[in-house]
C-alpha cells in the first residue's frame, strides 16, 4: 500500500479481493455490537420485554449511525476521487472538516436526546411494558454519541484509502471488547439493559481512540491536521450532497422502525413488535456484508473515475455486481429454508414469538434476492459522484414506497400485521425495477462522457 497510486494499477479482481474481504467482515462485526446486546438481552428475560424496549431503542441508535455516514460516507468517497485526480491537499481537507463536523454534530445529537428521548421512545412505538428498559439503554448510549460518530465517520476515511485491513481491525476491537464486557455487566453484575449500554459505549471509545490515533500517524495518506479543522462550505457542500444518499438509507430505517413498530402494536401487539426486533436485526445481519462489499469495490471506482480509466471502473462494478447477486441469493435461501433456526439465536424461551417471527421471516425477506442488484447499482453511483441519483433511489424505496405501503396494506387483508410484513417485499420488488433502469441508461453516459474526457486529453498532449 505504500504506492499511492495502486488503486489504479493492480488487477481490479486482486483489488477488489483484498479490499472487500476485510471491509465485510468489519461491517458483520460491526453488527455485532448491537446484535449481541440483543441475543444476550433476549435470554436474560426471556419474557421478550427487555428485548423488545430494545427493539424500540433502535430507531434512535440508527438516526446516531445516520448522521454519521452523511459526513463519512459522503466526505470518503470525494476524498478518493480526489486522490485520483492527485489533489492530495484538497483530499486531507475533506478530512479535517468532515471530522470537524463530526464532533459538532455529536454535540447536538448527545443534547437533543437527553431532552426529548423518552418522548421520542414513546412516539416510536414503546408501551407502558417496555419503555422502561428502553429508556435505561437510551440514556447510557447517549454518553457514547461522539464515539459512535467518530468511529463510523472517521473509518471510512480509513477504508477510502485501501487500508481496509485497518478499519477491519478497528472494528474488531471495539466488538471484542463488547462481547467480553457484555456478559460481565449484562449478568455478572446484574445490570441488564443498562450492562449492555454500558459495555456497548466502552467499546465504541475504544474504536474512535485507535482510528484517530491511526489518522494522525505517519501510514495513513491522509492525514488529519489542524489547519484544515475549520469548515468551509466549498468543501463540506459537496461531500453532504454525495452523503444524502447513505443518510437517508440509514435515517430512514429509523423512521422505519416507528413505521413498523407503531403499525405492529397497533394490529398485533408486543409480540409483533418484538417480532419486528428479530427480523429486523437479521435483515441488517444480511445486508450488511453487501454493504462491505460495496466498501471494497468504492475505493477502486472513486480513484480511477477521478483518474478518467473507463475500462477499470466498469469492471470494478461488474465484479460488484456479481458477488453482490451471489451473497443475496445464498442469503435467501438460507433464511427460507431454515427461518426459526434463526429466529431462536435471540430467544429460545418464549414459543410463540419463536412462532410468529419464524412464519414472517419468509414474507419480509421474501424478495431479499433482488437486493443485490438494488445495492451494487445505488452505491456505484455514489462511488462515481452522482449525488443526485443516488439520492433519488434511496428516498425511492423507503419514503416513496415503503412508508406508504405499510398503511395502504392493512386495508386489503384481513391479517393486517400480516400486510404490514408484506409491505417490505413489495417496497423492493417496485424499487429494484426502477433502479435497474435508471442505472442502465446513466452509467453508460458517465462512461462514455468519461471516455470523451480522456481522448480529449490525450488528443492535447
Amino acid at each position: 500500500m505504500e504506492n499511492r497510486n495502486f488503486l489504479g494499477t493492480e488487477p481490479v479482481g486482486k483489488l477488489f479481493r483484498k479490499l472487500a474481504m476485510p471491509a465485510v467482515v468489519a461491517q458483520i462485526i460491526n453488527l455485532l455490537y448491537n446484535m449481541v446486546d440483543r441475543i444476550y438481552i433476549g435470554h436474560y428475560d426471556p419474557t421478550g420485554l427487555a428485548l423488545t424496549g430494545l427493539g424500540v431503542c433502535m430507531p434512535v441508535i440508527m438516526a446516531v449511525s445516520a448522521f454519521a455516514g452523511l459526513i463519512g460516507m459522503g466526505g470518503a468517497p470525494r476524498a478518493s476521487i480526489l486522490m485520483g485526480k492527485r489533489e492530495q491537499e484538497n483530499a486531507e481537507k475533506t478530512l479535517g472538516n468532515c471530522f470537524t463536523m463530526l464532533l459538532l454534530m455529536s454535540a447536538v445529537l448527545t443534547a437533543a436526546l437527553a431532552v426529548f428521548g423518552e418522548n421520542l421512545l414513546l412516539a416510536f412505538g414503546a408501551s407502558e411494558n417496555t419503555v422502561g428498559p428502553a429508556l435505561q439503554y437510551l440514556n447510557i448510549y447517549l454518553l457514547g454519541t461522539v464515539f459512535v460518530q467518530i468511529a463510523l465517520g472517521m473509518n471510512a476515511f480509513i477504508s477510502a484509502q485501501g487500508f481496509t485491513k485497518i478499519g477491519m481491525l478497528s472494528v474488531v476491537i471495539g466488538a471484542v471488547i463488547n462481547i467480553i464486557l457484555d456478559p460481565i455487566f449484562i449478568f455478572l453484575l446484574d445490570l441488564g439493559v443498562r450492562g449492555a449500554a454500558i459495555a456497548t459505549v466502552l467499546a465504541q471509545g475504544v474504536s474512535a481512540a485507535w482510528i484517530l490515533f491511526f489518522l494522525s500517524g505517519k501510514k495513513t495518506q491522509l492525514r488529519i491536521q489542524k489547519r484544515y479543522l475549520r469548515p468551509c462550505a466549498k468543501i463540506l457542500l459537496p461531500c453532504l450532497a454525495l452523503g444524502a444518499s447513505p443518510f437517508i438509507m440509514q435515517f430512514t430505517e429509523s423512521i422505519l422502525s416507528v413505521c413498523f413498530n407503531t403499525s405492529l402494536l397497533k394490529y398485533g401487539g408486543d409480540i409483533a413488535v418484538g417480532s419486528m426486533t428479530v427480523l429486523s436485526t437479521l435483515m441488517q445481519f444480511c445486508m450488511l456484508p453487501l454493504s462491505g462489499l460495496t466498501q471494497g469495490a468504492q475505493p477502486i471506482t472513486s480513484f480511477n473515475y477521478g483518474a478518467g480509466n473507463a475500462d477499470r471502473v466498469r469492471a470494478s462494478f461488474r465484479l460488484l455486481l456479481r458477488t453482490c447477486v451471489i451473497y443475496s441469493v445464498t442469503v435467501w435461501v438460507l433464511t427460507m429454508a431454515f427461518p426459526e433456526v434463526f429466529v431462536r439465536l435471540f430467544n429460545s424461551g418464549n414459543p410463540q414469538l419463536i412462532d410468529y417471527a419464524a412464519r414472517m421471516l419468509r414474507i419480509y425477506c421474501g424478495l431479499l434476492f433482488l437486493m443485490g442488484i438494488q445495492i451494487a447499482c445505488q452505491q456505484t453511483f455514489v462511488a462515481i459522484g452522482n449525488a443526485k441519483t443516488s439520492f433519488f433511489l434511496a428516498c425511492l424505496r423507503k419514503i416513496l414506497l415503503l412508508i406508504p405501503l405499510i398503511y395502504i396494506l392493512p386495508h386489503f387483508f384481513a391479517d393486517k400485521a400480516f400486510a404490514v410484513f408484506l409491505a417490505e417485499p413489495a417496497a423492493d420488488l417496485l424499487a429494484v425495477s426502477a433502479t435497474v433502469c435508471l442505472f442502465a441508461k446513466q452509467f453508460r453516459q458517465a462512461m462514455s462522457d468519461m471516455q470523451g474526457k480522456s481522448d480529449s486529453q490525450e488528443v492535447t498532449k
